[in-house]
């Protein structure tokens, strides 16, 4: 575990709530934000260029590392790497399509439906109307996502604290302490409530719009996002997938790729 990693204990509730305390809470963020993986622009100069059209292998290399990048955030955010193991997997396994669509819209992802296409392999094979129809649809609900999460101008600290308002939901099943999972969930809502308050005092209905945006998360299907990934994995399911990039970490090796 890196050293500057915060243990549960170093956040723990002791005379009263400290989430009153606004140190705490900018304590708090900067850290969900010290665990970003990658800055930015270290997605790619194609995340800079929404016009700019991005072949096969563009979209399959950023949609890895996008999906790495998500992991590799949820593994060094505080609290989260206390958890039992079975629960960090069930955690990660029923949020990280939502924890990709953030990434996406965070760092300007284009979504042009061509390359989502040919990375399916759905050109090269002959389909129904109503597949294509229905992939089609998908992918529309897909850019909506992040076109209305762009619409918002989030920031940074923002979208750090609704990747862990998403990260940790007590929906998982099999969660061993569901009681303390949503406890966390209050945790990073109140410092995204406080942050929101303090750096945006003239948009008093700012933090009830970014809130609103998660359900919507959900509308968003993983099958069509896992298709970015098929020419890297190939059948192995992103839940599988998922779990040895957790339980691996940094040292984890794509099939067909190596995330530099």
């Amino acid at each position: 575990m890196p050293p500057t990693q915060p243990t549960h204990g170093q956040f723990a509730l002791t005379n009263g709530d400290p989430l009153n305390c606004h140190s705490y809470l900018s304590g708090y963020i900067s850290l969900l934000l010290r665990a970003e993986p990658y800055p930015t622009s270290r997605f790619g100069s194609q995340c800079m260029q929404p016009n700019n059209i991005m072949g096969i292998e563009n979209i399959c290399e950023l949609a890895a590392r996008m999906l790495f990048s998500a992991v590799e955030w949820a593994r060094n955010i505080p609290f989260f790497p206390d958890l039992q193991i079975t629960d960090q997997v069930a955690l990660l396994r029923l949020t990280w399509s939502e924890l990709f669509v953030l990434n996406a819209a965070q760092c300007s992802m284009p979504l042009h439906v061509a390359p989502l296409l040919a990375a399916a392999g759905l050109h090269a094979s002959p389909m129904s109307a109503d597949r294509v129809v229905a992939f089609m649809d998908h992918i529309r609900i897909f850019q909506e996502q992040v076109e209305k999460l762009k619409a918002l101008h989030v920031d940074s600290a923002e979208y750090s604290c609704l990747k862990a308002i998403v990260l940790f939901t007590s929906d998982a099943c099999g969660l061993s302490d569901v009681a303390h999972v949503e406890s966390l969930q209050e945790k990073s809502q109140c410092a995204l409530e406080e942050y929101v308050r303090s750096q945006y005092p003239n948009q008093p209905t700012r933090f009830g719009k970014l809130l609103l945006r998660l359900p919507s998360l959900r509308t968003v299907s993983s099958s069509v996002i896992a298709v970015s990934f098929v020419r890297l994995v190939g059948k192995t399911p992103i839940e599988t997938l998922i779990r040895d990039m957790l339980l691996s970490g940094s040292s984890f090796n794509w099939p067909y790729m190596a995330i530099q």
